[in-house]
């Protein structure tokens, strides 16, 4: 979705009049319902909204583990429409990163074997999976805890090992649901720590769907959602967008022009 205005850099992610419809019962249920934004590399983005907005739904779409009732999305500069599922999955395990509320852990593997399992799936060799695999440990500053199993960790170690899983592959994207759902405040705090540090070090474009109010004030951009449509876009001051987009910009509910909050 364009303002008119162009950088030259595209967005990783690109949605246009977004729909999703389910039919249950005889009913229609429009879970994403005209979605259409953009969203730039190396930024936080956060996508909130209540439970039963449609957030997570948005996020299994741009994911491509599930499909579209109508429109479009562009993601890593490829049509995600015009990719089968070999492609999409190609796609998921050497470009984007992903992290699960429930942290998603095989409970009888060490953090060490859990964080390598992307790794193997790619086909990595051992030298080269255990390398990532331990500089992913240190980075989440887990090193001394390879051996340890996940009901012998924290939630909050969980969770960093759930990252550091995520960024053992080199994703250019990751996509997080959740992530501090299941944490205290301060634990959560620490979570979103990390995820600022791979934006800002790493050069990862992070994309959280959430309802914490501390995703909120962390992200760089907000897209908030209500009963499947797009409702308001909040950019964080001082940032610029690559469209040209600042301070606080907001989507009219039946328009898909931008305009500037005062």
């Amino acid at each position: 979705m364009s303002n008119g205005y162009s950088s030259g850099i595209e967005p990783t992610i690109s949605i246009n009049n977004l729909h999703r419809i389910y039919h249950l019962e005889g009913e229609d249920i429009h879970a994403v319902n005209g979605i259409s934004l953009d969203i730039w590399p190396n930024y936080m983005t956060a996508i909130v909204g209540r439970s039963g907005s449609g957030k997570t739904t948005l996020l299994n779409l741009v994911a491509g583990l599930d499909n579209s009732t109508q429109g479009d999305i562009h993601i890593l500069g490829r049509n995600l429409s015009a990719m089968n599922e070999p492609e999409r999955l190609n796609m998921r395990l050497h470009e984007i990163g992903f992290v699960f509320q429930s942290f998603g852990l095989m409970p009888l593997l060490s953090a060490f074997e859990n964080v390598s399992i992307p790794l193997r799936m790619r086909g990595a060799s051992p030298r080269e999976r255990d390398a990532q695999v331990r500089e992913a440990l240190e980075w989440v500053g887990l090193a001394e805890r390879a051996k340890h199993r996940p009901y012998e960790l924290s939630g909050g170690e969980q969770q960093r090992v759930a990252i550091a899983r995520a960024l053992a592959a080199h994703p250019k994207l990751i996509l997080a649901d959740e992530p501090t759902g299941q944490l205290d405040t301060r634990t959560g705090r620490r979570i979103l720590d990390l995820l600022r540090r791979l934006v800002v070090e790493r050069e990862i474009t992070v994309v959280i769907v959430s309802h914490d109010p501390q995703v909120m004030q962390e992200a760089d951009v907000v897209h908030e959602m209500r009963d499947g449509k797009l409702m308001e876009t909040r950019i964080k001051p001082g940032i610029i967008l690559p469209d040209g987009s600042k301070g606080n910009t907001a989507y009219m509910e039946d328009s898909r022009s931008a305009y500037t909050v005062a």
